[in-house]
């Protein structure tokens, strides 16, 4: 068995202030979300991906994929969603397995009504705290966690 690699206290302050900044972030703009467009963060996200979207649609296992997270956390996002009028499911017509949603004009007026806030809430929780340089190291930092979880 592999003696366990403690970390040190820099490793130690990275990991803490990694836990502290990403749960307050995180709890910031749910809460925005929820108090200004009535959307959880995610339902916020997938209004997002079906935008960016050919013809505003995405199979539901893309979509899954793209906001990393499970099938059936999705499913019960998008029937939220759904009852709203917010976004529809129809069968893919390549795979009548497959399913795909996509955003209705509700929706993507939702989205349109909920960016303006949420955008001035990332700034103001993370993007405008850091300078540029720091932006810069961020996002390789991270992008580069999220390469090697993804492979």
């Amino acid at each position: 068995m592999a003696e366990t690699r403690w970390l040190d206290e820099q490793e130690m302050a990275t990991w803490r202030g990694f836990l502290a900044a990403s749960n307050l972030v995180a709890r910031r703009l749910e809460q925005q979300l929820k108090d200004e467009a009535g959307l959880s963060h995610t339902q916020y996200e997938i209004l997002v991906h079906l935008s960016a979207a050919p013809e505003r649609a995405l199979r539901m296992t893309e979509l899954a994929e793209r906001l990393i997270t499970s099938k059936s956390g999705l499913t019960y996002q998008v029937a939220q969603l759904e009852k709203a009028g917010l976004v529809g499911r129809r069968s893919c017509p390549s795979d009548v397995r497959g399913v795909v949603a996509f955003l209705t004009e509700p929706g993507y007026e939702a989205l349109r009504a909920a960016a303006p806030g949420h955008v001035a809430a990332v700034r103001a929780a993370l993007i405008d705290v850091l300078d540029r340089e720091q932006l810069v190291v961020v996002a390789e930092a991270l992008g580069e966690v999220a390469r090697r979880l993804r492979d």
